[in-house]
């Protein structure tokens, strides 16, 4: 063959045939396998890397069914979790069950004393009572120096005080300041009045020691006009408690003058009194008192003997009547104080004050008491006696005006029934001291020697400062209240301390009989409230019969026994005698159904034992301390160790129940309870962590499958073929080869005709 001899042509063609063929041979390998790279003499780098993650996978999915088991170990045991949760619930029931079934004994360990006149309301029993004398602070009157003793003379009320202008003119004229001239001028310059810029215009008001003046434009009402309770004395309608209003008249025909804003001044500060009847009213200066006046070009304004006074109004009004020297539309305040004397307290009482006598009502008040010459009647339902007015019931007015120590110590005795006021219907009464009792008095040294009276003890109380006028506020004159205690006479408790050591692990009672306040106890339902912290409790019946019964929770426990304490003493207990302690007895039905209770319980903890063991899933039992592990990668590197738990009934704190021991009484059943209760925390806890685990092992499952994914697919990205490039190179290749074919015979073709011509 070494002697055939082909052209260049045919041997070019011929190699060209060869490569194509290689190549289409290539590429329908290719199509047929589906990859690019089918071994390692395609491209080694891709074919080895793709087997090293295929490998990968392979492995990581080697791992699934191990991760698999896994979560149904982890399943079992919440699903054994679950039951023993349900089995501790019906237990708890069985437990519920105890507490609501009769108490197992008929009669529980108490002991008992009888208490003379006793009650549930007050426990103290039948108590005789003797009135007690509590001191005041020193009184001392007004005398320089202030250390002149009161005495029960003494005046409330102090000396008048007095402000008196400097003289003025009318504004609107030459005429001297006196009570005539009118409040508004007519016009003109020649009529008298007050300066243009000083006249009250209608709504304008002034003050009065807190009452109000009103000023009005026009005429006063008639007496048939004015409203319900007021009344009409010239220029003024008064309400009869010191708010008035005064009627102006016109510029045309003036009305109210000075004199009629002085009157209502001296009603405001009690200075004048007001009787009013169908709408009239009759205005009188008080008793003792002096009328505000205008003469002379001044005005002179005067305070009660009962309060200070005090004027608030429009600062020209007030100039015009040369009380100020302020001027404008502003208000500006006058203020005549009274002063103290040897006939008066040191200190002066505010009017309005008041003293809270055992829960009775002393109110002071700057008037004339009623009754008394210019000042109105008394009202109706109440008395009067001296310088006080009495409901007849303990509530008192102490009016200040003439009032005396004596009145105070009077107003007292009313409340705290040392001293009776029997009302007769008009006004007056019947004065008397209970039998027994000494009315209260002030010493020479100036103290208030009060009589508690037998009804209660003392308790005094006040607003304003009606307890540090009459010394009551003790030494550092801060004190909110002032008591004393009655003297407790034989055959009550009151004051008698009744103890109990700790019974049963509760608190230790330390009881001390007495009103009810600060701690003591009076009524059944304090001392119950005493003992129920330590399991006891407390019965009266209608005998004064006092027992006291252990709680149902202790039931099956003996008073002052070694075991559960409650030891009785206390000075009660040498001023009575009580039984001794009883034992309980007990109830058979009762019992015996709290003992059918106690077999149930044990046949659940029977039920919560075989469940754990029951809780396994291919020889793995998480809730029978066995151990899981599982590993998530090839490597071992990455894994999860679950430690399991021992959960049969003593693993979870929980012992089988014993008749007559267990269930007994509420105390054993709420001892069950309570390890009950503990279990299912327990049970709560570790299904928490399981669930916790059973997360982590189901996250990491899906992630070994997303992984098995991600190698594979990378793997196939380096071997896999792309069919498409792959189909058209086939078509190519097989276009080449034909053309190729052609080109070889065309070749063969030119050869043939050379061997044509050698014929």
């Amino acid at each position: 063959m070494s002697g055939i001899v082909l052209s260049a042509s045919v041997r070019q063609n011929l190699l060209s045939l060869q490569s194509t063929a290689d190549l289409l041979a290539t590429t329908q390998n290719r199509l047929s396998t589906g990859k690019s790279v089918n071994s390692a003499l395609d491209n080694p780098t891709n074919f080895f890397t793709a087997q090293s993650l295929d490998n990968r996978a392979s492995d990581i999915n080697n791992l699934l069914d191990g991760i698999a088991n896994g979560v149904q170990v982890l399943q079992a045991a919440n699903t054994g979790l679950t039951s023993l949760q349900k089995l501790i619930d019906s237990a708890k029931s069985i437990a519920n069950q105890a507490l609501q079934t009769t108490v197992g004994y008929s009669t529980k360990s108490n002991v008992s004393t009888t208490i003379s006149g006793a009650t549930a309301a007050d426990l103290r029993g039948t108590t005789s009572f003797a009135s007690a004398t509590a001191s005041s602070n020193v009184l001392y009157n007004g005398t320089a120096g202030g250390t002149t003793a009161a005495t029960g003379t003494t005046t409330l009320g102090a000396t008048i005080g007095s402000f008196a202008s400097t003289g003025a003119t009318a504004g609107n004229g030459t005429t001297a300041l006196d009570g005539t001239i009118t409040l508004i001028a007519t016009n003109g310059t020649t009529a008298t009045g007050l300066a243009g810029n000083a006249q009250p215009a209608d709504g304008d008001t002034l003050t009065v020691n807190g009452k109000t003046i009103t000023f009005r434009s026009g005429s006063a009402p008639a007496s048939t006009a004015v409203a319900s309770g007021s009344g009409v004395s010239g220029n003024l309608v008064t309400d009869g408690n010191g708010n008035t209003t005064v009627y102006l008249g016109t510029a045309g025909a003036p009305a109210a003058n000075v004199n009629d804003l002085l009157t209502a001044i001296d009603l405001a500060s009690g200075v004048k009194t007001v009787s009013i009847t169908a709408g009239a009213a009759t205005i009188a200066t008080s008793v003792g008192q002096t009328a505000s006046s205008a003469a002379g070009g001044a005005v002179t304004l005067k305070s009660s003997t009962g309060a200070d006074l005090s004027v608030t109004g429009k600062a020209d009004l007030l100039k015009a009547l040369a009380l100020t020297t302020s001027t404008g539309a502003g208000n500006a305040t006058v203020t005549a104080n009274r002063t103290t004397s040897a006939a008066s307290l040191g200190a002066t009482i505010a009017d309005g004050s008041t003293l809270n006598v055992d829960g009775h009502v002393i109110t002071f008040k700057n008037a004339p008491v009623p009754g008394s010459t210019g000042a109105p009647s008394v009202p109706s339902g109440f008395g009067a006696s001296g310088n006080v007015v009495t409901d007849g019931n303990g509530n008192s007015t102490v009016y200040l005006q003439a009032g005396t120590v004596n009145d105070v110590l009077k107003a007292i005795d009313f409340a705290t029934g040392v001293q009776t006021f029997t009302l007769n219907g008009s006004g007056g009464g019947t004065l008397a001291t209970a039998v027994g009792q000494a009315p209260s008095t002030i010493n020479t040294s100036g103290q208030l020697k009060i009589s508690t009276g037998v009804n209660a003890d003392l308790s005094i109380t006040g607003t304003g400062n009606a307890l540090n006028v009459f010394g009551l506020a003790g030494n550092t004159g801060n004190a909110t209240a002032f008591s004393a205690a009655r003297t407790s006479g034989i055959g009550g408790i009151a004051g008698k301390t009744l103890t109990f050591s700790s019974f049963n692990g509760g608190t230790a009672v330390n009881v001390t009989f007495g009103d009810g306040t600060n701690g003591t106890v009076k009524t059944l339902d304090q001392l119950n409230t005493k003992l129920q912290a330590n399991n006891l409790s407390a019965t009266i019946d209608a005998n004064g019969l006092l027992t006291i019964t252990a709680s149902n929770d202790y039931a099956s426990s003996t008073l002052g026994s070694t075991t559960a304490g409650g030891a009785i003493g206390g000075t009660l207990t040498s001023a009575l005698t009580f039984s001794t302690a009883s034992n309980p007895v007990q109830d058979g039905v009762a019992q015996t159904a709290r003992a059918n209770l106690v077999s149930q319980y044990n046949n659940i903890l029977n039920q919560i034992d075989t469940t754990s063991q029951d809780s396994s899933f291919n020889g793995v039992n998480l809730l029978n301390g066995d151990q899981l592990k599982l590993v998530f990668d090839e490597t071992g590197k990455s894994s999860l160790n679950i430690t399991g738990v021992t959960y049969n009934s003593k693993g979870l704190g929980l012992a089988s129940l014993t008749v007559g021991v267990d269930f007994i009484d509420n105390a054993a059943a709420n001892r069950v309870l309570t390890n009950l209760n503990a279990a299912s925390s327990t049970l709560r806890s570790e299904a928490s962590s399981l669930g916790s685990n059973l997360s982590v092992v189901q996250i990491r499952q899906d992630f070994n499958k997303n992984l098995i994914n991600v190698l594979q697919t990378g793997s196939s990205n380096l071997t896999l073929a792309d069919t498409n490039v792959e189909a058209a190179n086939s078509q190519a290749l097989s276009t080449r080869q034909s053309i190729a074919v052609s080109a070889l015979s065309l070749a063969n073709t030119s050869q043939q005709s050379v061997l044509q011509l050698l014929r």
